[in-house]
């Protein structure tokens, strides 16, 4: 250690690595022979082309498109609503002068993306196939990374939508789908741009659907039996999501990611950095690019450990023309 401190503080150049490592020589460890040494190529193309039969990276595309920042700390633009729907009526250039100039001033923001992993450690006298054992490894954290994420984004997504206005829903709700008309009214009124998602708890859901069916008339029964994807034509809007996720609270227990309310907002697929989508889901190409990255590192004759890293922030620009509906 003396030696190489002395290396160091006298400035001497060191040979560039080769990657051949002769025996009885010392070598500086750095961050990225690291990661070129443990990252699994095999790993990570099976978890990119893996799909969660739960389907959370849907869920959480759906609140949260993703977006990729251009680096790991970026500007973004936040939406200046005004602006947007300013009109005038002297557009009209004269001859010999140049068009009238305007000004978008939505306001910059910073922001950064933060690298997010969990590690598994696999021993092999578990498993026979330990090839499969390491793809079953890299499956359950790659899931509990997103589901992770889905709970960022909800989070992020009650906070934007702000106190939810209180509804019930029971039998003696004549038609539950008008208060998410109105909600979707208000809205717009209040941004200019119509919310074009909704997102539905599963018990809202069922709610919905309960008090539709209590009612001894043939429209309630053709409303109840309306899908996601028809209640979304019916009201207008892009598309309708209830979620059902869960996530594990105590030993014996399993709670609702998302709450008992109904939220209507913005969001585009291919979002990008200035755009009124409510939520966005910030996310980095780790070394060597792509959305995630698979590690896989023998600790010792019988123990593996695998890691799962990626690099993401969810934000909300804007809270402009959302609704949240609390359903009782």
């Amino acid at each position: 250690m003396k030696q190489v401190n002395n290396i160091i503080s006298a400035g001497i150049s060191l040979p560039q690595d080769t990657g051949n490592l002769l025996p009885g020589e010392i070598y500086l460890s750095n961050e990225s022979r690291f990661a070129e040494t443990h990252y699994s190529e095999p790993l990570t193309t099976y978890l990119v082309g893996w799909k969660d039969p739960a389907n959370i990276e849907g869920t959480l595309d759906f609140i949260a498109p993703p977006v990729q920042a251009p680096g790991r700390l970026f500007e973004f633009k936040q939406l200046m609503n005004a602006d947007e729907f300013l009109s005038e009526t002297d557009d009209m250039r004269a001859i010999g002068a140049d068009f009238k100039r305007v000004e978008y001033r939505g306001q910059d923001a910073q922001a950064k993306t933060f690298n997010k992993g969990l590690t598994i450690r696999l021993d092999l006298d578990q498993y026979f196939d330990i090839e499969q054992a390491q793809q079953l490894g890299a499956e359950r954290l790659w899931r509990r990374l997103l589901r992770n994420e889905l709970r960022r984004g909800v989070t992020a997504l009650l906070a934007a939508a702000g106190t939810a206005t209180a509804k019930t829903w029971s039998s003696g709700t004549p038609d539950p789908d008008q208060d998410v008309l109105t909600a979707l009214i208000s809205a717009t009124d209040g941004s200019g741009i119509r919310p074009n998602r909704v997102i539905y708890n599963e018990t809202a859901w069922n709610k919905r659907v309960m008090a539709f069916r209590s009612q001894n008339v043939a429209g309630a029964y053709a409303s109840a039996q309306l899908t996601p994807e028809e209640l979304a034509a019916l009201i207008s809007v892009d598309k309708v999501l209830v979620s059902r996720e869960r996530y594990q609270t105590t030993t014996t227990t399993k709670s609702k990611v998302l709450s008992d309310v109904v939220i209507g907002f913005y969001g585009e697929d291919g979002a990008q950095l200035e755009d009124p989508t409510n939520l966005k889901r910030f996310w980095s190409p780790v070394q060597g690019g792509g959305k995630m990255r698979v590690y896989v590192q023998q600790i010792s004759t019988k123990l593996v450990d695998v890691s799962v890293e990626h690099y993401s922030n969810v934000v909300s620009p804007t809270s402009l023309g959302m609704f949240i509906l609390g359903i009782s």
